[in-house]
C-alpha cells in the first residue's frame, strides 16, 4: 500500500474518499434503521417526552412560541405560495384566454406539488434545524454520553421520539398548510382579479380529487420522516464544538432539502405517472 501511495498518490486519495463516502452512507443507513426500529419502544417507554416534543414542534419554545412556532411559519409559507400560484396561473392562462381554469390550476398544483414541497421546506428550516442544533449541543457537551452511562438508550430517547413527534405533528400542520393554500388561491382569484366565485369553485371542485389529497398527506408524512431522520443523524454525530454543530446544521438542511425534492419526484412518478394522470379537453 505504501508503494501504491508513493507511485499513484492521486488515485489512492480518490479511492480513500470513495471508500469513506460508502462508509458514511452505510453508517447513515444503519442509524436510520435503528431509529425507525425503536419507534415502538419510544412510544411505550417515553410517551411524556414524545408529547413534549409534539408541543415543541408545533408551537415552538422560548421566543419562537410568541409567533406560534412551526404552525405559523408553515401556514404563512403555504398561504403566500397559494397566492402566487393564483396570480401566476391567472396571468398565464389569461394569455391564451382560459383564465377560467385558474381553479383547476390551484386544485392541481397546490395539492400535488406546491403545498407538500413548501411544507417540507418549512419543516426542514424549523423543526429539523432545531433538532440538529439540540442534539449537536448535547453531543459536544457530552450529555448524550451521560445518558448512556445512566443506562438510558440514547437513540430511542433522543432520536426515535423526535421522529415519532414529527410524524404526529405533521398531520395537523399539513392540514393547516393545505387549507391556507386553498384560501389564498381563491382570495387572489376571486377578490383581487374579480373572477366569478361560481366559475372558480366549479373548476376547483371538479379537478380536486380526494385521492390526491390522501396521497398528498402520505407525501407530507414521508417528508417529515426523512427530514427528522436526516437532522437527528447530523445532530447525533456532530463534533468539533460549537463550530461543528453549526456545520452539522448546514449539512442537515442541505441534505433534507434534497430529500424533500426527491420524495416529491418519486411519489409523483409512482402515483401519477409521467403524464400527470389527468385529461383536459374541450
Amino acid at each position: 500500500m505504501a508503494v501504491m501511495s508513493w507511485r499513484f498518490p492521486r488515485a489512492v486519495r480518490r479511492m480513500s474518499r470513495a471508500s469513506s463516502t460508502v462508509d458514511r452512507v452505510g453508517e447513515q443507513a444503519l442509524f436510520f434503521g435503528r431509529a425507525l426500529a425503536t419507534v415502538p419502544r419510544a412510544l411505550t417507554h417515553y410517551p411524556k417526552e414524545t408529547v413534549r416534543l409534539v408541543a415543541e414542534i408545533s408551537m415552538g419554545t422560548g421566543a419562537l412560541a410568541v409567533i406560534g412556532g412551526t404552525v405559523v411559519i408553515v401556514g404563512f409559507l403555504t398561504l403566500f405560495t397559494g397566492g402566487i400560484i393564483a396570480v401566476q396561473g391567472f396571468s398565464s392562462l389569461g394569455n391564451i384566454g382560459v383564465e377560467a381554469l385558474t381553479g383547476f390550476f390551484a386544485a392541481f398544483i397546490n395539492v400535488r406539488i406546491a403545498a407538500p414541497t413548501i411544507a417540507g421546506i418549512g419543516l426542514a428550516a424549523t423543526i429539523g434545524a432545531g433538532s440538529t442544533a439540540q442534539l449537536g449541543a448535547m453531543r459536544v457537551s457530552e450529555e448524550i454520553d451521560a445518558l448512556e452511562t445512566m443506562a438510558i438508550p440514547s437513540i430511542p430517547y433522543l432520536v426515535s421520539t423526535r421522529v415519532l413527534a414529527g410524524m404526529i405533528a405533521i398531520v395537523p400542520l399539513y392540514s393547516l398548510a393545505v387549507i391556507a393554500s386553498f384560501v389564498a388561491s381563491r382570495f387572489a382569484t376571486v377578490v383581487l382579479y374579480g373572477q366569478s366565485a361560481g366559475v372558480y369553485d366549479h373548476y376547483f371542485t371538479t379537478f380536486l380529487i380526494p385521492t390526491d389529497i390522501l396521497w398528498s398527506f402520505v407525501q407530507a408524512i414521508v417528508m417529515a420522516i426523512a427530514v427528522m431522520l436526516i437532522h437527528t443523524y447530523y445532530g447525533f454525530t456532530a463534533g468539533g464544538g460549537p463550530v461543528g454543530v453549526g456545520v452539522a446544521v448546514g449539512n442537515a438542511v442541505r441534505a433534507s432539502l434534497v430529500a424533500v425534492v426527491t420524495v416529491t419526484l418519486l411519489i409523483s412518478l409512482a402515483v401519477y405517472g409521467a403524464t400527470g394522470n389527468f385529461n383536459l379537453s374541450g
